[in-house]
């Protein structure tokens, strides 16, 4: 059965700028995948925008409003790091809609798997704020869009940016039925990811932070892949797994320290 692949040019109009999280990094994305010859191999899965009960699965109705009026004023600031434009309300839609799309198009048989290639970024987004160049965390939202939708009784999500995601970690905390998982770089922005941190409440135990120093490479991710995220996803057990795909360990990145390949 086929990758499933989500892509939509909407995802460019989020406008940041000289921001260093811009729409070059689609691009460039979808330009290797059109060169190596594998998007020819890939069923494309047509994005749409998220409901707005679909985003309040996670975010509060009042947020939501505010990003919504934010962008009809043009767009803006919302905190020093994160930025809209006019056109990020929508964006940001079809990226939460994109994820959505995918959990769709494996639960029905359509792929095995896919690769939702969507922005504004989600992972830092809390249920009532914007951080880290986050507006709603898709993530999340299409967790809980799969929990109520089709009933499973766990899901796995496992996140490797470098960055830990705050924002996910908090909306499943006391969770049972979401196990979430972090590599990230430690002590590191936002603050959070403490290996200590671990749920809360029936949650608990179903939070994994694996903190790593920086200049961790290759070897080092390899290692805490096999050695402790593998097992204890074998001991969850899920029914779906989302991966955040952050790409900022890589050993060229301008913000972080990692030495990733």
């Amino acid at each position: 059965m086929a990758t499933g692949y989500v892509y939509h040019p909407i995802y460019l109009k989020h406008d940041t700028g000289q921001h260093v999280e811009v729409a070059a990094r689609l691009e460039a994305i979808t330009s290797c995948l059109e060169e190596s010859g594998l998007k020819s191999e890939l069923t494309p899965i047509e994005p749409r925008p998220a409901s707005i009960d679909e985003i309040a699965l996670v975010h509060q109705r009042n947020y939501i409003k505010e990003i919504e009026e934010k962008a009809a004023g043009g767009g803006g600031w919302l905190d020093a790091d994160t930025v809209m434009s006019a056109d990020s309300y929508q964006a940001a839609l079809y990226a939460a809609g994109g994820v959505i799309r995918a959990v769709e198009a494996v639960m029905g048989g359509e792929v095995a798997n896919a690769f939702a290639l969507v922005r504004p970024p989600g992972h830092h987004a809390t249920s009532g704020q914007a951080m880290g160049f986050c507006l709603f965390n898709n993530i999340a939202i299409a967790a809980e869009y799969a929990l109520k939708k089709y009933k499973l009784e766990r899901i796995l999500i496992i996140d490797f940016d470098v960055h830990h995601g705050n924002g996910t970690q908090r909306t499943f905390y006391d969770n049972p039925r979401v196990m979430y998982v972090s590599t990230h770089e430690y002590p590191f922005y936002p603050g959070t990811g403490d290996i200590n941190e671990t749920g809360s409440g029936e949650g608990r135990g179903t939070n994994l932070n694996v903190p790593l120093p920086a200049g961790c490479g290759d070897g080092e991710y390899l290692e805490v892949f096999e050695q402790v995220i593998a097992p204890a996803a074998r001991r969850f057990n899920p029914r779906l797994i989302l991966v955040s795909t952050g790409y900022d360990g890589h050993w060229a990145d301008p913000l972080a320290m990692m030495q990733v390949s």
